[in-house]
């Protein structure tokens, strides 16, 4: 099948390649000359585990290719990808400005039956806009499917290859037919594919990732009890996620969650809801609850040190907003760091990936680490805000060795309180009980 994947970015780079590797012919759009000149050398603009593999094969195997003119694609294109940003406007909706303007090019220029599909998380009723908008100039059939992605940054070819289910959203037989051939390599196992009309597909997307926001944040909440209460929240974690009504997943207490989705999709349905004029309580609660975690890790930090912490050098693990990706919007980390570095403490900051996206919001204001434990030499505090797989089991003694402190602050509880205090250390966790050890 022909395939149009119009944007480059997170979403249309992983779905046109995993299309292309599937033996589909397709070609990829974006305004921006010098990344589509990267592209076609192979060379991919995130870091994603498994993406540039698959890219340079595909590009090799000349089922994909990239490009800047659009109008070309469009005629091409069986199915069009609308994988556009829409980033919050100032009210926290949903800027629709990117898929309503390349709606307009596709009405001008398709030269035959078209699927365009909404691939972007974009809000209830979006489907209805577009079709709208390429119903007043086009005279050629056309159907407008909402197709949601449900790829988790860091395993976005994975989830894509292996989805736990399709969710198509169309009234057209004709439509749903073409969606279900695109997507039948990927289903063989007998995954859905979910059909539905398509606001409740546009509904299905924000809601999905709404409910996950509200675990975190619940979980956090419990947490930030539990430091009070003098209880752990890793055990009530346990004791609660074999629950099946409950699982396992999206329990883990820390610093809130970050990313392109969850940050910008609670707040497109809190939006919503208020245009609607329904008072989503729990969406509220959910928001705040994320900003304010991150706030007062820091002031754990912060209050620890007291008046102490102008100079002093905070080692920070971890810069992403999650391991295995190099995204930074809405990390912890920028808020944390920010809060340090107001009251003059110095940064070393360390990222396995995302130390260059790093310099993009804080300059020279903090220094960069190549190595983790290069970032400790000197340090009189070490606070891990990404669970990266290398954080997980480091050499205590050599981080003792290194450090002028004997200070942690865990911000996603992967170490045992019990063990660093038998070592010396004074651990911080979220959700841990009281203060593990005393300087």
């Amino acid at each position: 099948m022909n395939i149009s994947v119009i944007g480059t970015g997170y979403v249309g780079l992983v779905v046109g390649t995993c299309f292309a590797e599937t033996g589909n012919d397709v070609v990829c759009v974006d305004i921006d000359e010098k990344k589509v000149r990267m592209l076609r050398k192979g060379k991919s603009p995130i870091y994603e585990p498994g993406l540039e593999e698959l890219l340079r094969k595909n590009i090799s195997e000349k089922r994909l290719t990239f490009t800047t003119d659009i109008r070309s694609a469009i005629r091409s294109g069986e199915v069009i990808f609308l994988a556009l940003p829409t980033p919050p406007s100032e009210d926290g909706s949903a800027d629709l400005r990117h898929v309503l303007g390349v709606s307009e090019t596709i009405a001008k220029t398709i030269n035959g039956y078209k699927v365009v599909v909404n691939k972007s998380t974009v809000p209830v009723g979006t489907a209805d806009k577009v079709r709208a908008v390429i119903s007043r100039t086009s005279k050629f059939e056309f159907d407008v499917v909402s197709n949601p992605e449900f790829l988790k940054e860091g395993a976005a070819v994975n989830d894509f290859m292996k989805p736990d289910r399709i969710v198509v959203g169309s009234s057209s037989p004709r439509a749903i037919s073409v969606m279900e051939e695109l997507y039948a390599p990927f289903i063989r196992t007998g995954n859905p594919v979910i059909v539905m009309d398509e606001r409740s597909s546009e509904m299905t997307k924000y809601a999905a990732n709404a409910f996950l926001a509200t675990k975190i944040s619940f979980m956090n909440e419990i947490a930030n009890l539990c430091d009070r209460v003098g209880a752990d929240v890793d055990m009530i974690r346990k004791g609660i996620g074999t629950d099946p009504r409950i699982g396992m997943q999206f329990l883990f207490a820390g610093t809130g969650y970050g990313g392109s989705c969850f940050p910008k999709d609670v707040s497109a349905l809190a939006k919503t809801s208020k245009e609607f004029k329904y008072d989503f309580k729990i969406l509220n609660s959910v928001e705040w609850v994320n900003k304010e975690q991150r706030v007062q890790f820091a002031k754990k930090v912060i209050s620890h040190f007291g008046k102490r912490i102008r100079g002093k050098t905070i080692a920070v693990w971890g810069l992403s907003f999650k391991p295995n990706t190099d995204d930074m919007r809405e990390a912890p980390s920028l808020t944390v760091i920010a809060q340090l570095l107001k009251h003059k403490a110095v940064v070393h900051g360390h990222d396995p990936v995302a130390n260059e996206e790093a310099k993009k919001h804080f300059g020279t204001s903090i220094k960069y680490f190549k190595k983790n434990y290069d970032a400790l030499k000197g340090a009189d505090a070490l606070v891990v805000m990404t669970e990266w797989n290398e954080f997980r089991r480091p050499d205590f003694a050599k981080v003792k060795s290194l450090m002028k402190g004997n200070v942690i602050f865990d911000g996603r509880n992967i170490y045992n309180p019990q063990m660093l205090q038998d070592l010396g250390f004074v651990y911080f966790g979220i959700g841990r009980g009281r203060t593990h050890a005393s300087e």
